[in-house]
């Protein structure tokens, strides 16, 4: 049961995860440029006004070294040069000093003794003049070294690699984007006959679980097929009708069958006589199909089988009649169900939906079914559509469901009507009729 549709569904959600994933990526790599690009130009700003900073205080310094060149001597007065005088001669008397005293000393040692590499040293240094020593002290403190920052390379903004937190993704496509994605889902779905109205459903409800929500790409299919789950449970939630606790509420209670032709109403009427009879209920069938040649006959073979009692009048006569005599045979004999079966016709055709609504005037049944043909598709929910509008249908039941593999009219038909679906027909025998299960569909379609 709906195996085309699995396939295909799965298929397409696959290349819908991977197309998103692909667009995430691609936007991911982008911002991720973009935040690069801007902490480089953020990094250069600082670079510049760093450098801005610095060039008004070497102008400073530039200024004080060219203003100590450019100052002129000053003139000397009297005292200051008589002090000069005095402090050469002293300096000369000094030398003198000194030379007679390095003489006597030559004279007193006829050999010197030798000395160590670092004795040498260490009496240079001795022997240097103080005058020298504070000369030098002055050049150090004038000429202090001009060390201008090194201009070093700007580094270039590595591209990070793909990280684990990359594969955690912020799907944040935009609504052309997720549309283009979506196209294979829908083409998907419009093959496999599920209406439109449903196929926006899933579209939404899919939208808004995606977009702007961190999902890692690993669990992303199993999301997409989440959604159409809870998707599917919300189509199917409707108010359920439990016919056996109704038919136990109300003696005789009736059923009345509508469709088109061919839907199957006679051969799903004898399914629902065959369970009802085996949950302990007294039916009766009334034969209102006088239109359709062989019909009662067919009835009439079905009631044999099951041993159910059948009221029939000829052909070409009032359906709504029959169905009057049925209730009141039901009444008069103490039976709990009355099935009414009719003609099958089309929701286009006037007259004879004027003629259902006689009969359902007449009978005032307590629930009206809608027997639809899965295997028609949206043709289907079109019919039962049309149906609930003239006549007004209280509950569905699908038939040929085993051989449906596409299964669009068991997802749509219960969401357009509002009407829940309590049967399916699974097989030719009287026994093959289950009652609707929305997880069998859920399961069925891999989404569980």
């Amino acid at each position: 049961m709906f195996k085309f549709l699995k396939e295909k569904l799965s298929k397409a959600v696959s290349v819908f995860s991977k197309g998103v994933e692909e667009s995430s990526e691609e936007e991911v790599e982008e911002t991720s440029k973009e935040t690069s690009k801007e902490t480089s130009k953020e990094t250069s700003k600082k670079e510049t006004k760093k450098k801005e900073d610095k060039k008004p205080v070497e102008k400073k310094k530039e200024k004080e070294i060219k203003e100590k060149k450019t100052e002129k001597p000053k003139k000397k007065d009297k005292k200051s040069i008589k002090e000069e005088k005095q402090k050469k001669q002293s300096k000369e008397e000094k030398e003198e000093e000194k030379e007679e005293s390095k003489e006597e000393a030559k004279e007193e040692k006829p050999e010197e003794e030798k000395q160590g590499f670092f004795k040498k040293i260490f009496k240079k240094k001795e022997q240097e003049p103080e005058e020298l020593k504070e000369e030098k002290e002055k050049e150090e403190q004038e000429e202090e070294p001009k060390e201008k920052p090194e201009s070093r390379p700007k580094e270039e903004p590595k591209e990070e690699k793909p990280s684990f937190f990359k594969k955690i993704l912020k799907i944040s496509i935009s609504d052309d984007k997720f549309n283009d994605l979506f196209w294979e889902i829908e083409l998907a779905l419009l093959e496999n006959n599920v209406a439109v109205e449903v196929i926006e459903k899933f579209k939404q409800d899919l939208k808004e679980e995606l977009l702007n929500k961190k999902l890692s790409p690993f669990k992303l299919t199993q999301v997409v097929k989440k959604s159409f789950g809870n998707t599917l449970e919300e189509l199917f939630d409707i108010e359920e009708i439990d016919l056996i606790s109704n038919i136990k509420k109300q003696k005789p209670y009736t059923i009345l069958f509508v469709g088109v032709n061919g839907s199957g109403k006679t051969t799903n009427l004898a399914k629902v006589a065959y369970l009802l009879k085996n949950k302990g209920f007294k039916p009766v069938i009334a034969a209102c199909d006088t239109f359709r040649a062989a019909a009662l006959h067919q009835l009439e073979e079905h009631c044999n089988n099951l041993d159910i009692k059948l009221i029939k009048h000829d052909y070409g006569s009032d359906a709504a009649a029959v169905a009057f005599d049925a209730i009141k045979h039901a009444e008069s004999k103490n039976l709990d169900v009355v099935l009414i079966d009719t003609a099958g016709r089309s929701h286009s055709n006037v007259n004879l939906m004027d003629e259902l609504k006689k009969i359902e005037r007449v009978s005032k049944p307590h629930l009206t079914v809608f027997v639809g043909d899965s295997l028609t598709g949206n043709d289907v929910v079109e019919q039962a559509r049309a149906f609930n509008e003239s006549v007004g249908i209280d509950a569905i039941i699908l038939s040929k469901v085993d051989v449906d593999e596409k299964g669009g009219a068991a997802i749509s038909v219960s969401h357009i009507t509002g009407k829940p679906i309590i049967y399916i027909g699974s097989g030719q025998e009287y026994k093959d009729l289950k009652e609707f299960d929305k997880e069998l569909v859920i399961n069925s379609l891999g989404l569980d």
